[in-house]
């Protein structure tokens, strides 16, 4: 039997105990049989036609502000990061590095992930030119557009406030505020993952097959974002639409296999493309070991991330009692590393999603309200669970894929909760979720105890007395209903959105990013204090033990080189050429259009020393040695390591090999192959990394090697403090 949980939200619940002194909103009546329907544009600023006048307005709105919050100072991170802001000039100047995700318009190697992510980049490169804005502003309109998806889903069976709630949850949550500003897939990949769980909350509404396919096709393009990462939520979502679709079982599984094609088609055909072109025609496919893309995705983008054995990087061996990325376990995502990131509202998104599963227990399979709650609920759970424990190499900023879930589940419960605020247990679990908010934001603004330190002790006095007043005076009168409820809202949301200002304030680039202010998540429990990495779903190297530099939003970030492509010494902080730590603000390398930018990157500088974090400081002396005579050239230079050719490349405009990938240790090219391209006049120099080898290369590395072969035969040119060999020229006698 139905209950009014299952029908629309404006048709929803018991009357409060005392009827409302505030008259309600005209509703305006939808057009009957033979009228005309109203123009779009009427359509689009009005809503449905049973909504209150202020219900699109405050949506817009919701829009725009998001919009407006995430632009402010967005050029102030300049290239971000720039491993993809490489690929994505190179795929703004190539149509094939378009295609395969190329490091460098020369397609010498791809990136370490699918290209999709850098496709809306690329496109906005071509149209508007190589800068900050160019390539970031995509993201953003990302993050715009998942708030959206986030809204929309849950306003189908809850109120416009619960659907305003969801949304605001998420703008405000500091790890999306991040990344939706960022240049890593992250942001593709949240928005694909929020797309995929609406329409299959659609399909659970009505089963029909279309919306099941689309969150299919959904999922595919979310692969091509960030490989497998894309399928964690895939169980959820066929359970939840297997059990709980409104068409017969014969049907479902039906439904479920053209959807399950769906997903191979939109993801595997670009696959199978890479897979059947001939390898000696396109780039070397960068993080495989055989340069292979199944390789990548099954392995070190794959398997490896769950057990820590990701072959061509630096393993993870995280376990139960923490390795390089940081301590795993159920509270992972509660800890100094990863709470301040996105754990704000967690405890309270978890007492709600129970609530709203209690709620709706007895109503029939099909239950559309439920299935809601299952849908983003079982996505919230799966991601955390597998979060938590994955032993490879893991970042704060992959949990931004919980922000979504976590936004909708917040909203949803809230919803539900207060429409049943008469009865007792509803007033007091929605109490409680207030009281879990306000304290655990006590507990994070405390581990930054310089940062507004009036704000944890506000928070806290205000959520308690909003609990208060939802229990005992919310039960008796409207406006003091609602007059608790907003002081509750503001409670939660005061921590995130402060910690998203300060997000805000500052510039991000390098591999490793963390919202928040100085010393939100400081890696501990011998795990990389900032680390070192790459950005997607796995990347990077782990930061070893030394000191720390602190950038200018306070994310330490450890440095040091221990073997990374051009690092200094283990333990000590890469260095620029004239031994300093180099932090640089504003737009803009040295000689480069609009570079690194400092929140304090650590850009080395000195010898042409990259780093595996962030780039290489460019001098002008270098980008003219590298620009004479560009046009003749494939390459203008090569470089150990991803990070450092980027460097050279976003500063020139031109074309710089990464040799070995990322890390410097993928086998490519491999000595013969160098040796090819140098003969056939192909790459003009080589830039001296300093160490002689890539990171963690050894003696009998590909890097190494040609570092070697370099040295012994070429002649070594100096411009400013860098250090290039001329690959055109002969070593003399008198250079040796």
């Amino acid at each position: 039997m139905s209950t009014h949980l299952d029908r629309p939200a404006a048709t929803w619940g018991p009357p409060p105990t005392a009827p409302p002194t505030e008259p309600r909103e005209p509703v305006v009546p939808a057009p009957g049989p033979g009228e005309p329907k109203q123009p779009l544009h009427r359509r689009l600023w009005r809503g449905r036609p049973e909504d209150p006048r202020w219900v699109r307005p405050a949506f817009l709105g919701l829009l725009l502000a998001t919009l407006l919050l995430y632009l402010y100072n967005l050029s102030a991170s300049g290239y971000a990061n720039s491993f993809y802001s490489a690929a994505v000039q190179a795929g703004s100047q190539s149509w094939k590095a378009f295609f395969f995700g190329s490091l460098d318009a020369g397609n010498a190697i791809t990136v370490d992930k699918p290209p999709a992510s850098l496709w809306p980049m690329e496109l906005s490169v071509r149209i508007f030119g190589l800068n900050s804005w160019a390539i970031l502003a995509p993201e953003v309109l990302m993050g715009v557009g998942t708030v959206a998806v986030v809204y929309a889903s849950v306003r189908r069976r809850f109120s416009a406030a619960a659907g305003l709630i969801a949304g605001a949850v998420l703008a405000l949550t500091p790890v999306a505020a991040l990344m939706f500003r960022f240049n890593n897939p992250d942001a593709m990949l949240a928005l694909l993952m929020a797309v995929a769980c609406y329409f299959v909350a659609r399909a659970v509404e009505d089963g029909r097959t279309k919306w099941l396919v689309w969150a299919g096709v959904a999922i595919g393009f979310a692969f091509l974002a960030k490989t497998l990462q894309a399928f964690l939520i895939l169980p959820p979502l066929a359970i939840v639409y297997a059990v709980c679709a409104p068409v017969s079982v014969k049907k479902r599984f039906g439904q479920l296999a053209l959807a399950t094609g769906a997903l191979v088609a939109s993801g595997g055909w670009w696959v199978a493309i890479v897979e059947l072109w001939p390898a000696s025609s396109r780039p070397y496919i960068g993080g495989s070991q055989n340069n292979s893309f199944l390789e990548l995705t099954f392995g070190y983008n794959g398997l490896g991330r769950l057990n820590g054995e990701e072959t061509g990087s630096v393993g993870g061996g995280g376990g139960n009692s923490g390795g390089q990325w940081g301590e795993t376990g159920w509270d992972r995502m509660f800890n100094s590393e990863i709470g301040g990131q996105i754990s704000w509202l967690l405890p309270a998104a978890l007492i709600l999603l129970v609530a709203g599963l209690v709620a709706t227990r007895t109503l029939k399979r099909t239950s559309t309200t439920r299935g809601l709650f299952l849908v983003w609920g079982g996505s919230l759970l799966i991601t955390m669970v597998v979060f938590s424990y994955m032993a490879g190499i893991f970042h704060q900023y992959y949990t931004v894929a919980l922000a979504p879930y976590m936004a909708a589940v917040i909203g949803m419960g809230a919803g539900i909760l207060w429409e049943k605020r008469s009865e007792l247990w509803a007033s007091i679990t929605l109490a409680a979720s207030v009281v879990a908010a306000a304290s655990w934001s006590y507990v994070l603004l405390n581990r930054t105890s310089d940062y507004l330190p009036w704000l944890k002790w506000l928070l806290l006095t205000g959520g308690l007395a909003a609990a208060l007043g939802l229990v005992f005076a919310g039960r008796i009168n409207r406006r003091l209903a609602l007059a608790a409820a907003s002081v509750g809202l503001v409670a939660s949301l005061a921590g995130p959105t402060a910690y998203t200002l300060s997000t805000l304030q500052e510039g991000h680039t390098g591999s490793i990013v963390t919202a928040g202010p100085a010393g939100a998540s400081m890696m501990g429990g011998g795990g990389p204090g900032g680390g070192g990495g790459r950005g997607g779903f796995g990347g990077g190297m782990p930061g070893q033990q030394g000191q720390n530099q602190q950038n200018g939003n306070g994310n330490a970030q450890n440095q040091q080189g221990n073997g990374f492509p051009g690092g200094g010494m283990p333990g000590q902080n890469q260095q620029n050429g004239n031994g300093g730590t180099q932090n640089q603000q504003g737009q803009g390398q040295q000689g480069g259009p609009g570079g690194q930018t400092g929140d304090g990157g650590g850009m080395g500088g000195g010898g042409g020393v990259g780093g595996l974090l962030n780039g290489a400081s460019v001098s002008d002396e270098a980008k003219k040695l590298l620009e004479t005579d560009s046009g003749q050239y494939t390459w203008v230079a090569a470089a150990i390591g991803a990070q450092n050719a980027a460097s050279y490349q976003l500063s020139t405009g031109e074309p710089v090999m990464a040799i070995g990938g990322f890390n410097g240790t993928d086998p490519s090219p491999t000595l013969a192959q160098f040796k090819e391209y140098v003969a056939e006049g192909k790459i003009h120099y080589f830039i001296s990394s300093g160490d002689g080898g890539g990171m963690g290369g050894s003696s009998s590395g590909t890097s190494s090697q040609i570092t070697s072969w370099v040295e012994a035969n070429f002649k070594k040119v100096t411009a400013g403090s860098s250090t290039f060999y001329d690959l055109t020229q002969k070593a003399s006698s008198s250079d040796s």
